[in-house]
Protein backbone atom coordinates (compact mmCIF):
# COMPACT_ATOMS: atom_id res chain seq x y z
CA UNK A 1 0.00 0.00 0.00
CA UNK A 2 1.06 3.58 -0.52
CA UNK A 3 2.81 5.34 2.35
CA UNK A 4 0.75 8.46 1.82
CA UNK A 5 -2.00 9.57 4.12
CA UNK A 6 -5.43 8.42 2.81
CA UNK A 7 -7.13 10.71 0.37
CA UNK A 8 -10.52 10.85 -1.25
CA UNK A 9 -10.79 9.15 -4.62
CA UNK A 10 -12.99 11.96 -5.91
CA UNK A 11 -11.86 14.05 -8.84
CA UNK A 12 -11.05 16.91 -6.50
CA UNK A 13 -8.74 15.68 -3.69
CA UNK A 14 -9.24 17.82 -0.61
CA UNK A 15 -5.88 17.58 1.15
CA UNK A 16 -3.59 19.38 -1.28
CA UNK A 17 -1.92 22.68 -0.38
CA UNK A 18 -4.21 24.68 1.90
CA UNK A 19 -7.46 23.02 0.78
CA UNK A 20 -9.56 26.00 1.82
CA UNK A 21 -11.83 28.33 -0.06
CA UNK A 22 -9.66 31.14 -1.34
CA UNK A 23 -12.65 33.47 -1.22
CA UNK A 24 -12.80 33.05 2.57
CA UNK A 25 -9.44 34.69 3.24
CA UNK A 26 -6.98 36.74 1.25
CA UNK A 27 -3.85 34.66 0.55
CA UNK A 28 -0.46 36.08 1.40
CA UNK A 29 1.94 37.14 -1.32
CA UNK A 30 3.93 33.91 -0.92
CA UNK A 31 0.74 31.86 -1.16
CA UNK A 32 -0.11 33.55 -4.46
CA UNK A 33 3.10 32.17 -5.92
CA UNK A 34 3.02 28.57 -7.08
CA UNK A 35 2.83 27.07 -10.58
CA UNK A 36 4.36 30.14 -12.24
CA UNK A 37 7.24 30.49 -9.79
CA UNK A 38 8.09 26.78 -9.87
CA UNK A 39 7.80 26.68 -13.67
CA UNK A 40 10.11 29.66 -14.09
CA UNK A 41 12.67 28.30 -11.64
CA UNK A 42 12.59 24.81 -13.18
CA UNK A 43 13.48 26.43 -16.49
CA UNK A 44 16.97 27.13 -15.09
CA UNK A 45 17.75 23.44 -14.64
CA UNK A 46 21.27 21.96 -15.02
CA UNK A 47 20.60 21.66 -18.76
CA UNK A 48 19.78 25.35 -18.90
CA UNK A 49 22.79 26.18 -16.75
CA UNK A 50 25.00 24.39 -19.28
CA UNK A 51 23.41 26.25 -22.20
CA UNK A 52 23.71 29.65 -20.52
CA UNK A 53 27.29 28.89 -19.44
CA UNK A 54 28.19 27.84 -22.97
CA UNK A 55 26.65 31.02 -24.33
CA UNK A 56 28.46 33.28 -21.86
CA UNK A 57 31.77 31.51 -22.39
CA UNK A 58 31.52 31.61 -26.18
CA UNK A 59 30.12 35.13 -26.70
CA UNK A 60 31.00 37.02 -23.53
CA UNK A 61 28.50 39.81 -22.89
CA UNK A 62 27.22 39.58 -26.45
CA UNK A 63 24.17 37.43 -25.60
CA UNK A 64 23.01 39.04 -22.33
CA UNK A 65 20.34 40.98 -24.22
CA UNK A 66 18.46 37.75 -24.98
CA UNK A 67 17.20 37.53 -21.38
CA UNK A 68 15.36 40.83 -21.84
CA UNK A 69 13.84 39.52 -25.06
CA UNK A 70 12.68 36.22 -23.60
CA UNK A 71 11.05 37.67 -20.46
CA UNK A 72 7.90 39.16 -22.05
CA UNK A 73 7.70 36.27 -24.50
CA UNK A 74 7.78 33.76 -21.66
CA UNK A 75 5.14 35.71 -19.76
CA UNK A 76 2.83 35.69 -22.78
CA UNK A 77 3.00 31.98 -23.61
CA UNK A 78 3.09 30.76 -20.00
CA UNK A 79 0.12 32.91 -19.05
CA UNK A 80 -1.80 31.52 -22.02
CA UNK A 81 -0.94 27.98 -20.86
CA UNK A 82 -1.95 28.69 -17.27
CA UNK A 83 -5.25 30.21 -18.34
CA UNK A 84 -6.09 27.22 -20.52
CA UNK A 85 -5.66 24.95 -17.50
CA UNK A 86 -7.58 27.17 -15.07
CA UNK A 87 -10.45 28.01 -17.43
CA UNK A 88 -11.07 24.53 -18.82
CA UNK A 89 -10.06 22.41 -15.84
CA UNK A 90 -7.91 20.31 -18.20
CA UNK A 91 -4.24 20.29 -19.17
CA UNK A 92 -2.72 21.12 -22.55
CA UNK A 93 -2.73 17.53 -23.82
CA UNK A 94 -6.35 16.95 -22.79
CA UNK A 95 -7.41 20.11 -24.63
CA UNK A 96 -5.46 19.16 -27.76
CA UNK A 97 -7.13 15.74 -27.61
CA UNK A 98 -10.57 17.38 -27.48
CA UNK A 99 -10.06 19.82 -30.35
CA UNK A 100 -7.45 18.43 -32.76
CA UNK A 101 -6.68 15.15 -34.59
CA UNK A 102 -5.26 12.34 -32.41
CA UNK A 103 -2.16 11.89 -34.58
CA UNK A 104 -1.13 15.46 -33.85
CA UNK A 105 -1.38 14.89 -30.12
CA UNK A 106 0.54 11.58 -30.30
CA UNK A 107 3.32 13.29 -32.25
CA UNK A 108 3.74 16.16 -29.80
CA UNK A 109 3.46 14.02 -26.69
CA UNK A 110 5.93 11.47 -28.07
CA UNK A 111 8.47 14.21 -28.76
CA UNK A 112 7.84 15.74 -25.34
CA UNK A 113 8.41 12.39 -23.61
CA UNK A 114 11.64 11.82 -25.57
CA UNK A 115 12.99 15.33 -24.95
CA UNK A 116 12.08 15.27 -21.27
CA UNK A 117 13.74 11.89 -20.72
CA UNK A 118 16.96 13.13 -22.32
CA UNK A 119 16.81 16.29 -20.22
CA UNK A 120 16.24 14.23 -17.06
CA UNK A 121 19.31 12.14 -17.93
CA UNK A 122 21.39 15.24 -18.45
CA UNK A 123 20.15 16.91 -15.27
CA UNK A 124 20.69 13.86 -13.08
CA UNK A 125 24.14 13.33 -14.58
CA UNK A 126 25.02 16.97 -13.95
CA UNK A 127 23.85 16.73 -10.34
CA UNK A 128 25.95 13.63 -9.77
CA UNK A 129 28.99 15.28 -11.35
CA UNK A 130 28.50 18.41 -9.22
CA UNK A 131 28.40 16.44 -5.97
CA UNK A 132 31.50 14.50 -7.04
CA UNK A 133 33.31 17.80 -7.60
CA UNK A 134 32.31 18.97 -4.12
CA UNK A 135 32.94 15.88 -1.98
CA UNK A 136 34.37 13.18 -4.26
CA UNK A 137 32.92 9.72 -4.71
CA UNK A 138 31.02 8.17 -7.61
CA UNK A 139 28.98 10.43 -9.89
CA UNK A 140 26.97 7.38 -11.01
CA UNK A 141 26.08 6.52 -7.42
CA UNK A 142 24.86 10.07 -6.80
CA UNK A 143 22.87 9.99 -10.05
CA UNK A 144 21.04 6.85 -8.94
CA UNK A 145 20.39 8.37 -5.52
CA UNK A 146 18.99 11.58 -7.00
CA UNK A 147 16.77 9.68 -9.43
CA UNK A 148 15.41 7.40 -6.71
CA UNK A 149 14.83 10.33 -4.36
CA UNK A 150 12.89 12.23 -7.00
CA UNK A 151 10.61 9.27 -7.76
CA UNK A 152 9.97 8.50 -4.09
CA UNK A 153 9.11 12.12 -3.30
CA UNK A 154 6.66 12.40 -6.19
CA UNK A 155 4.91 9.12 -5.50
CA UNK A 156 4.88 8.83 -1.72
CA UNK A 157 4.97 12.36 -0.30
CA UNK A 158 1.55 14.04 -0.08
CA UNK A 159 1.37 16.94 -2.49
CA UNK A 160 0.32 19.21 0.37
CA UNK A 161 3.90 18.86 1.61
CA UNK A 162 5.63 18.33 -1.73
CA UNK A 163 4.36 21.53 -3.40
CA UNK A 164 5.86 23.83 -0.71
CA UNK A 165 9.12 21.90 -1.03
CA UNK A 166 9.25 22.68 -4.75
CA UNK A 167 8.61 26.35 -4.00
CA UNK A 168 11.36 26.38 -1.37
CA UNK A 169 13.82 24.83 -3.84
CA UNK A 170 13.44 27.90 -6.07
CA UNK A 171 15.74 29.71 -3.64
CA UNK A 172 18.57 27.48 -4.84
CA UNK A 173 18.76 29.63 -7.95
CA UNK A 174 19.93 32.58 -5.88
CA UNK A 175 23.29 30.81 -5.75
CA UNK A 176 23.92 32.07 -9.29
CA UNK A 177 23.16 35.65 -8.37
CA UNK A 178 25.53 35.31 -5.43
CA UNK A 179 28.20 33.76 -7.66
CA UNK A 180 28.19 36.79 -9.94
CA UNK A 181 28.72 39.10 -6.97
CA UNK A 182 31.57 36.91 -5.74
CA UNK A 183 33.65 37.91 -8.78
CA UNK A 184 34.78 41.26 -10.15
CA UNK A 185 32.20 42.46 -12.71
CA UNK A 186 32.84 45.53 -14.92
CA UNK A 187 29.24 46.75 -14.65
CA UNK A 188 29.57 49.71 -16.98
CA UNK A 189 30.83 47.45 -19.76
CA UNK A 190 28.11 44.90 -19.01
CA UNK A 191 25.33 47.48 -19.18
CA UNK A 192 26.63 48.89 -22.46
CA UNK A 193 27.01 45.45 -24.09
CA UNK A 194 23.53 44.43 -22.89
CA UNK A 195 21.73 47.53 -24.12
CA UNK A 196 23.75 47.88 -27.35
CA UNK A 197 24.63 44.31 -28.35
CA UNK A 198 26.92 43.44 -31.23
CA UNK A 199 24.55 41.11 -33.09
CA UNK A 200 26.05 38.69 -35.60
CA UNK A 201 24.53 36.71 -38.47
CA UNK A 202 27.07 33.92 -38.21
CA UNK A 203 25.71 30.39 -37.86
CA UNK A 204 27.06 29.78 -34.37
CA UNK A 205 25.51 33.02 -33.10
CA UNK A 206 22.09 32.20 -34.61
CA UNK A 207 22.27 28.66 -33.22
CA UNK A 208 23.08 30.12 -29.80
CA UNK A 209 19.99 32.36 -29.94
CA UNK A 210 17.82 29.36 -30.83
CA UNK A 211 19.44 27.39 -28.00
CA UNK A 212 18.66 30.17 -25.52
CA UNK A 213 15.08 30.42 -26.78
CA UNK A 214 14.73 26.64 -26.68
CA UNK A 215 16.02 26.58 -23.11
CA UNK A 216 13.87 29.42 -21.81
CA UNK A 217 10.72 28.65 -23.82
CA UNK A 218 10.42 24.86 -23.60
CA UNK A 219 7.36 22.66 -24.27
CA UNK A 220 7.47 20.93 -20.88
CA UNK A 221 6.92 24.28 -19.18
CA UNK A 222 3.61 24.79 -21.02
CA UNK A 223 2.29 21.37 -20.03
CA UNK A 224 3.48 21.65 -16.43
CA UNK A 225 2.02 25.06 -15.60
CA UNK A 226 -1.37 24.29 -17.16
CA UNK A 227 -1.59 20.98 -15.30
CA UNK A 228 -0.57 22.58 -12.01
CA UNK A 229 -3.37 25.11 -12.37
CA UNK A 230 -5.73 22.16 -12.74
CA UNK A 231 -4.20 20.53 -9.65
CA UNK A 232 -4.68 23.66 -7.56
CA UNK A 233 -8.25 24.12 -8.76
CA UNK A 234 -9.15 20.53 -7.88
CA UNK A 235 -7.36 20.78 -4.56
CA UNK A 236 -9.15 23.85 -3.26
CA UNK A 237 -12.62 23.55 -1.79
CA UNK A 238 -15.18 25.52 -3.73
CA UNK A 239 -12.99 26.13 -6.78
CA UNK A 240 -14.20 25.03 -10.21
CA UNK A 241 -13.03 25.53 -13.81
CA UNK A 242 -13.71 29.14 -14.68
CA UNK A 243 -15.94 28.21 -17.62
CA UNK A 244 -18.35 26.86 -15.00
CA UNK A 245 -17.64 29.45 -12.31
CA UNK A 246 -17.05 32.82 -14.02
CA UNK A 247 -17.31 34.74 -10.75
CA UNK A 248 -13.99 33.19 -9.65
CA UNK A 249 -12.15 34.58 -12.67
CA UNK A 250 -10.95 38.02 -11.46
CA UNK A 251 -9.27 36.64 -8.34
CA UNK A 252 -7.66 33.71 -10.16
CA UNK A 253 -6.51 35.73 -13.15
CA UNK A 254 -4.90 38.25 -10.79
CA UNK A 255 -3.09 35.43 -9.00
CA UNK A 256 -1.97 33.83 -12.28
CA UNK A 257 -0.67 37.17 -13.54
CA UNK A 258 1.35 37.85 -10.37
CA UNK A 259 2.65 34.29 -10.18
CA UNK A 260 3.65 34.09 -13.84
CA UNK A 261 5.29 37.51 -14.12
CA UNK A 262 7.37 36.95 -10.99
CA UNK A 263 8.25 33.38 -11.99
CA UNK A 264 9.41 34.37 -15.48
CA UNK A 265 11.26 37.44 -14.18
CA UNK A 266 13.09 35.24 -11.68
CA UNK A 267 13.93 32.73 -14.41
CA UNK A 268 15.41 35.36 -16.73
CA UNK A 269 17.24 37.14 -13.92
CA UNK A 270 19.03 33.91 -13.01
CA UNK A 271 19.78 33.16 -16.68
CA UNK A 272 21.30 36.63 -17.00
CA UNK A 273 23.61 36.07 -14.03
CA UNK A 274 24.69 32.62 -15.22
CA UNK A 275 25.67 34.06 -18.61
CA UNK A 276 27.33 37.00 -16.90
CA UNK A 277 29.36 34.80 -14.57
CA UNK A 278 30.58 32.69 -17.48
CA UNK A 279 31.39 35.78 -19.53
CA UNK A 280 33.31 37.66 -16.84
CA UNK A 281 35.29 34.61 -15.69
CA UNK A 282 35.58 32.01 -18.44
CA UNK A 283 35.35 34.08 -21.64
CA UNK A 284 37.53 36.83 -20.21
CA UNK A 285 40.25 34.23 -19.51
CA UNK A 286 40.08 32.53 -22.88
CA UNK A 287 37.78 29.63 -21.95
CA UNK A 288 35.21 29.64 -24.74
CA UNK A 289 34.03 26.01 -24.90
CA UNK A 290 31.92 24.51 -22.11
CA UNK A 291 30.08 21.21 -22.59
CA UNK A 292 28.39 20.69 -19.21
CA UNK A 293 27.30 22.64 -16.16
CA UNK A 294 29.78 20.65 -14.03
CA UNK A 295 32.58 21.57 -16.43
CA UNK A 296 31.54 25.21 -16.09
CA UNK A 297 31.80 24.94 -12.32
CA UNK A 298 35.21 23.26 -12.53
CA UNK A 299 36.52 25.88 -14.95
CA UNK A 300 35.22 28.59 -12.63
CA UNK A 301 37.32 27.50 -9.63
CA UNK A 302 40.82 28.59 -10.78
CA UNK A 303 39.42 31.85 -12.11
CA UNK A 304 36.90 32.90 -9.44
CA UNK A 305 37.98 30.88 -6.40
CA UNK A 306 36.61 28.07 -4.26
CA UNK A 307 33.65 30.02 -2.90
CA UNK A 308 32.22 30.82 -6.33
CA UNK A 309 32.91 27.23 -7.40
CA UNK A 310 31.02 25.82 -4.40
CA UNK A 311 28.06 28.15 -4.97
CA UNK A 312 27.86 27.14 -8.60
CA UNK A 313 27.91 23.42 -7.75
CA UNK A 314 25.30 23.84 -5.02
CA UNK A 315 23.07 25.63 -7.49
CA UNK A 316 23.32 22.71 -9.94
CA UNK A 317 22.13 20.27 -7.28
CA UNK A 318 19.35 22.52 -6.00
CA UNK A 319 17.93 23.34 -9.41
CA UNK A 320 18.17 19.70 -10.46
CA UNK A 321 16.09 18.62 -7.46
CA UNK A 322 13.46 21.08 -8.65
CA UNK A 323 13.66 20.43 -12.39
CA UNK A 324 13.68 16.62 -12.51
CA UNK A 325 10.19 16.24 -10.99
CA UNK A 326 8.88 19.00 -13.26
CA UNK A 327 10.29 17.24 -16.33
CA UNK A 328 8.98 13.82 -15.28
CA UNK A 329 5.68 15.25 -14.08
CA UNK A 330 4.97 17.23 -17.25
CA UNK A 331 5.62 14.12 -19.35
CA UNK A 332 3.33 12.09 -17.11
CA UNK A 333 0.54 14.67 -17.32
CA UNK A 334 0.81 14.77 -21.11
CA UNK A 335 0.82 10.97 -21.58
CA UNK A 336 -1.93 10.33 -19.03
CA UNK A 337 -4.18 13.02 -20.50
CA UNK A 338 -3.59 11.62 -23.98
CA UNK A 339 -4.88 8.20 -22.97
CA UNK A 340 -7.54 9.51 -20.54
CA UNK A 341 -5.81 8.02 -17.50
CA UNK A 342 -6.37 9.50 -14.02
CA UNK A 343 -3.76 12.20 -13.48
CA UNK A 344 -2.34 14.21 -10.66
CA UNK A 345 0.38 14.31 -8.03
CA UNK A 346 -2.46 14.72 -5.55
CA UNK A 347 -3.68 11.18 -6.13
CA UNK A 348 -2.60 7.99 -4.43
CA UNK A 349 -0.32 5.59 -6.31
CA UNK A 350 -3.10 3.09 -7.01
CA UNK A 351 -5.51 5.83 -8.07
CA UNK A 352 -3.23 6.95 -10.91
CA UNK A 353 -0.98 3.97 -11.68
CA UNK A 354 -0.35 4.93 -15.33
CA UNK A 355 0.52 8.51 -14.39
CA UNK A 356 3.07 7.43 -11.78
CA UNK A 357 4.41 4.73 -14.09
CA UNK A 358 5.41 7.44 -16.58
CA UNK A 359 7.04 9.45 -13.77
CA UNK A 360 9.06 6.39 -12.73
CA UNK A 361 9.93 5.23 -16.26
CA UNK A 362 11.03 8.67 -17.50
CA UNK A 363 13.19 9.21 -14.41
CA UNK A 364 14.52 5.65 -14.48
CA UNK A 365 15.48 5.86 -18.15
CA UNK A 366 17.16 9.16 -17.40
CA UNK A 367 19.30 7.44 -14.79
CA UNK A 368 20.06 4.47 -17.07
CA UNK A 369 21.23 6.74 -19.91
CA UNK A 370 24.06 7.87 -17.66
CA UNK A 371 25.40 4.28 -17.68
CA UNK A 372 25.38 3.88 -21.47
CA UNK A 373 27.96 4.94 -24.08
CA UNK A 374 25.49 7.67 -25.04
CA UNK A 375 26.53 10.84 -23.27
CA UNK A 376 23.30 12.83 -22.81
CA UNK A 377 25.09 15.65 -21.03
CA UNK A 378 27.21 16.53 -24.07
CA UNK A 379 24.00 16.69 -26.12
CA UNK A 380 22.54 19.40 -23.90
CA UNK A 381 23.23 22.30 -26.21
CA UNK A 382 21.67 20.60 -29.21
CA UNK A 383 18.76 19.27 -27.20
CA UNK A 384 17.96 22.89 -26.40
CA UNK A 385 18.01 23.65 -30.13
CA UNK A 386 15.67 20.72 -30.76
CA UNK A 387 13.36 22.02 -28.05
CA UNK A 388 13.24 25.31 -29.91
CA UNK A 389 12.19 23.56 -33.10
CA UNK A 390 9.53 21.45 -31.35
CA UNK A 391 8.16 24.32 -29.27
CA UNK A 392 7.01 26.44 -32.21
CA UNK A 393 4.14 24.20 -33.45
CA UNK A 394 3.06 23.46 -29.87
CA UNK A 395 2.90 27.20 -29.20
CA UNK A 396 0.74 27.68 -32.29
CA UNK A 397 -1.80 25.20 -30.92
CA UNK A 398 -1.73 26.80 -27.47
CA UNK A 399 -2.41 30.24 -28.91
CA UNK A 400 -5.16 28.96 -31.17
CA UNK A 401 -6.87 27.28 -28.21
CA UNK A 402 -6.40 30.25 -25.89
CA UNK A 403 -8.04 32.55 -28.45
CA UNK A 404 -10.88 30.18 -29.30
CA UNK A 405 -14.29 30.73 -27.62
CA UNK A 406 -15.09 27.04 -28.11
CA UNK A 407 -12.22 26.24 -25.73
CA UNK A 408 -12.10 29.27 -23.43
CA UNK A 409 -15.70 30.48 -23.49
CA UNK A 410 -15.81 34.16 -22.52
CA UNK A 411 -12.23 34.01 -21.23
CA UNK A 412 -10.31 34.16 -24.50
CA UNK A 413 -7.01 36.00 -24.21
CA UNK A 414 -6.97 39.77 -24.03
CA UNK A 415 -5.36 41.70 -26.92
CA UNK A 416 -2.18 42.26 -24.89
CA UNK A 417 -1.76 38.57 -24.06
CA UNK A 418 -2.57 37.63 -27.64
CA UNK A 419 0.17 39.97 -28.83
CA UNK A 420 2.76 38.62 -26.38
CA UNK A 421 1.82 35.00 -27.05
CA UNK A 422 1.95 35.34 -30.82
CA UNK A 423 5.20 37.34 -30.59
CA UNK A 424 6.71 34.48 -28.59
CA UNK A 425 5.47 31.97 -31.15
CA UNK A 426 6.73 34.06 -34.05
CA UNK A 427 10.11 34.65 -32.42
CA UNK A 428 10.60 30.95 -31.90
CA UNK A 429 9.61 30.15 -35.48
CA UNK A 430 11.79 32.90 -36.97
CA UNK A 431 14.78 31.88 -34.89
CA UNK A 432 14.55 28.31 -36.13
CA UNK A 433 14.11 29.41 -39.76
CA UNK A 434 17.07 31.80 -39.44
CA UNK A 435 19.23 29.01 -38.06
CA UNK A 436 18.32 26.66 -40.91
CA UNK A 437 18.78 29.37 -43.58
CA UNK A 438 22.12 30.53 -42.20
CA UNK A 439 23.40 26.97 -41.96
CA UNK A 440 22.40 26.33 -45.60
CA UNK A 441 24.03 29.51 -46.91
CA UNK A 442 27.32 29.01 -45.06
CA UNK A 443 27.55 25.23 -45.71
Amino acid sequence: MSARAPRSTAAAPAKILKSKNLAASEPSFWQKLGPGLVTGAADDDPSGIATYSQTGAAFGYGMLWTTFLTFPLMVGIQMASARIGRVTGKGIAANIRSHYPPWLLYCFVGLLLLANTINIAADIGAMGAAVKLLIGGSAHFYAVAFGATSVVLQIFVPFSRYAPLLKALTFALLAYVATAFAVNVPWAEVVYATLIPAISLKTDYIVAIVAVLGTTISPYLFFWQASQEVEEQRATTGERPLKRAPSQAPRNFSRIRTDTVIGMAFSNLVAFFIMLTAAVTLNAHGVTQIDTSAQAAEALRPVAGDFAFALFCAGIVGTGLLAVPVLAGSAAYAVAETFKWPTGLGRELFQAKGFYLIVAVATGLGVVLNFTPIDPIKALYWSAVINGVVAAPVMVLIMLMACRPGVMGQFVLSPVLRLLGWLATGAMGLAVLAMLATATIQR
